[in-house]
């Protein structure tokens, strides 16, 4: 290897100072040095010093960047890091004892739901906890692929998982990508973006028409012994989480769409 390659891999190597990671964040989010020094209540001209090195911010003005940039937490400590300080937001496996609550929280939402299938996974799409409803729902599909880390958004693309079985397949992977793209751009997570990546390889038919502005939510219909049931969902995040872990949680809630889908939920309910 010459110099001039050993001194690009370096400097490729080097860890990116606080002003270049707030600058790339500023243009993530689309803003001038104008819009986000206004924003934060700083001069333009400061902003400009911070993102070129002249000038190292305090850790109040990192924190106050990253939440006028809607950092995700996990990068916000990035940030701190590199200015010279130390990580402001814990992180734990959710299973740690000062996450008990949380997760109580979590069982008491997934159980309430019953009949009707409800899941939390983690910011990968990886499943993290379910109530009973999910079983009967995957009845058929591989153990294989429902191995852990069981990441739900592959389950949902794969020809052996549900896109067989999901009868508005164009549709519902449409709308998965949708999500899944938006979440790539608010985080810039090099995980996410390969799983974008490899979902798009799926042999998944194009979504057949246009999403009519009429419709409230895109349903999910899935083929089960011989009948479609028909879901909505909703997803929701923990309020002003001080946790990374919580952070990046989400439970999704599914609901039936139609009387045929209610009934069968309820037949399919554990009794005990």
């Amino acid at each position: 290897m010459n110099a001039h390659a050993s001194a690009a891999r370096a400097e490729l190597a080097k860890p990116l100072h606080i002003g270049e990671h707030l600058r790339e964040w500023r243009q993530r989010r689309h803003l001038s040095q104008l819009d986000l020094a206004s924003e934060a209540d700083i001069s333009a001209r400061h902003l400009s010093f911070v993102e070129t090195g002249r000038s190292a911010p305090s850790r109040e003005m990192v924190l106050k960047l990253a939440e006028r940039l809607d950092v995700p937490l996990r990068e916000r400590n990035v940030l701190l890091v590199a200015a010279g300080f130390a990580p402001a937001f814990p992180q734990r496996a959710l299973d740690d004892p000062a996450l008990k609550a949380a997760r109580e929280a979590i069982d008491l939402v997934l159980r309430a739901h019953e009949p009707n299938p409800a899941l939390a996974y983690d910011r990968h799409w990886n499943l993290v906890a379910a109530n009973r409803m999910l079983a009967p729902i995957l009845e058929g599909v591989p153990a294989k692929l429902l191995n852990p880390p069981f990441n739900i958004l592959r389950l949902a693309f794969h020809p052996e998982g549900l896109a067989p079985r999901t009868v508005n397949l164009g549709e519902w992977a449409a709308h998965l990508l949708e999500r899944l793209h938006r979440q790539c751009e608010a985080t810039a997570d090099p995980e996410l973006i390969g799983l974008y990546s490899d979902l798009r390889s799926y042999p998944i038919p194009a979504r057949p028409a246009p999403v009519s502005p009429d419709n409230v939510a895109i349903p999910f219909k899935l083929r089960h012994n011989g009948e479609v049931l028909s879901f909505i969902s909703t997803t929701m995040v923990f309020g002003t989480p001080v946790d990374v872990t919580l952070s990046e949680l989400a439970l999704e809630t599914f609901f039936p769409a139609d009387e045929l889908t209610a009934r069968r939920l309820k037949e399919m309910q554990p009794r005990n």
